[in-house]
């Protein structure tokens, strides 16, 4: 099957796109027409994709028949999951924008697949240099961004094109706010970030989110809910409530790097808190994100077993290059209301340079190939509620992903991979949600 449907309209969030733009493209006092540059590009990824199948009926509703948890969408399928386009503005040497929007955006439409189809991942202006993880400013400086972008401790330099248990849950969805970064020298630097906060809801953490308490369809229309895990929801539009409950993130690395740039190394200690809202409205589903998630849906009252309203992270960053060989390491430990859990996850990587062997339009075929290894891991120190439509909150999950990236010719690339992902139930028996996926990238 080919998973493309008809694209709907742009939501409001593409007025912020529009406004900081516009706000990058005023006359600045100063700056001759010639130093500003202008850079756009597009990128196509199409998918083969084998999932297993689980079901897994679930303690909810309390009288009459059951739910279940079950694969998103089983077997094997052809898919395109994105066409993106990208466009760089540089109005001065210290003053920047990006825009990154998705069309179909197939892996991303969470609650439900009914979700927004054209979505603007990232829109935002910078003032200042921002240094990249393990390479060195010239000296003390720094930057304030300002939009929709990625968090600060997120690891941008990704070689495979799934997602780990710990990227999934806690920073792979970009946020709304204010940025700042401070070089205290070379080595030593502080971020400050006040956002709007990722909304708590759920989702499969294979590729796609699944169909999760469908509004307006008959469930039999839907895809599979997914055997989910709790993580930090896209932030779909700004919120007028955002200074009543924003999130305030903070972090303190040190890196050193050789005179190139090339080989380095970072270490990142960060936090993040927030007030967790009382519920937050989401497109196509009965649930509500935030609190409204964790105390049952239809007003049921089947709740976890919350304490307060604070939702807080503490984590710590890892990034090594050398050669071709990429680290990249990240723990967490959260408190969300009271409900604790830790998260690991590292990758290794080795980009391999490959001889010229042959060429096309006079660009060399097969140019490199990079085989990455992934392991994750989500240990969650809470229970489960015995009626709740979502035990696999408080599962213990591991997942180990494989894959080899081959470059077939500039700006074209393979990515195929195998998710072991696995988690254990309360009976103690160890269920794998295993997924194949080979992705054909684009890009110009």
């Amino acid at each position: 099957m080919i998973s493309v449907r008809p694209a709907r309209a742009l939501r409001p969030s593409v007025g912020l796109a529009v406004l900081l733009l516009g706000i990058g493209c005023l006359p600045q006092p100063g700056l001759a027409q010639s130093q500003s540059r202008f850079d756009w590009g597009i990128e196509a990824k199409g998918h083969y994709r084998d999932s297993n199948f689980i079901r897994l009926p679930v303690p909810f509703p309390p009288e009459g028949e059951r739910f279940a948890m079950e694969t998103v969408e089983t077997g094997e399928h052809y898919e395109v999951s994105a066409v993106t386009l990208f466009l760089d503005a540089r109005f001065s040497p210290r003053f920047q924008g990006h825009l990154k929007v998705d069309f179909i955006d197939l892996h991303e439409r969470n609650p439900t697949t009914t979700d927004k189809e054209i979505d603007i991942d990232e829109a935002w202006l910078r003032f200042g240099e921002e240094a990249l993880p393990a390479t060195l400013p010239e000296g003390s400086g720094g930057y304030l961004k300002f939009g929709k972008m990625g968090k600060f401790e997120r690891q941008d330099d990704r070689h495979l094109e799934s997602y780990g248990l710990v990227s999934t849950a806690f920073n792979r969805l970009e946020d709304i706010g204010v940025e700042l970064g401070i070089d205290l020298g070379r080595h030593f630097y502080l971020k400050f970030s006040a956002t709007q906060g990722n909304p708590l809801f759920m989702r499969d953490p294979n590729a796609l989110a699944g169909d999760n308490g469908l509004d307006d369809r008959d469930a039999s229309e839907g895809l599979g809910t997914g055997i989910v895990i709790l993580y930090d929801a896209e932030v779909e539009d700004p919120d007028s409530s955002f200074f009543e409950e924003m999130e305030i993130g903070w972090g303190v690395g040190f890196r050193f790097a050789d005179a190139s740039n090339t080989d380095g190394i970072d270490f990142l200690v960060w936090g993040y808190e927030r007030d967790l809202a009382s519920t937050v409205e989401l497109e196509g589903t009965f649930y509500g994100g935030d609190l409204d998630l964790l105390e049952g849906p239809f007003g049921t009252d089947f709740s976890y077993e919350l304490a307060g309203t604070s939702k807080e992270e503490i984590g710590a960053n890892l990034w090594v290059y050398q050669g071709g060989l990429t680290f990249f390491g990240q723990y967490v430990d959260q408190d969300v209301a009271g409900l604790k859990r830790t998260g690991l996850e590292a990758e290794l990587a080795w980009s391999i340079d490959l001889p010229v062997g042959a060429a096309l339009g006079g660009k060399q075929l097969f140019p490199f190939v990079q085989p990455a290894i992934r392991y994750s891991k989500l240990d969650p120190e809470f229970a489960a509620p015995p009626i709740t439509p979502s035990p696999s909150f408080s599962w213990d999950w591991e997942k180990t992903d494989y894959g080899i990236r081959l470059g077939i010719v500039d700006g074209i690339d393979l990515t195929a991979e195998f998710a072991d992902n696995r988690f254990v139930l309360k009976s103690g028996a160890t269920v794998h949600n295993d997924e194949l996926l080979a992705t054909l990238r684009w890009r110009m």
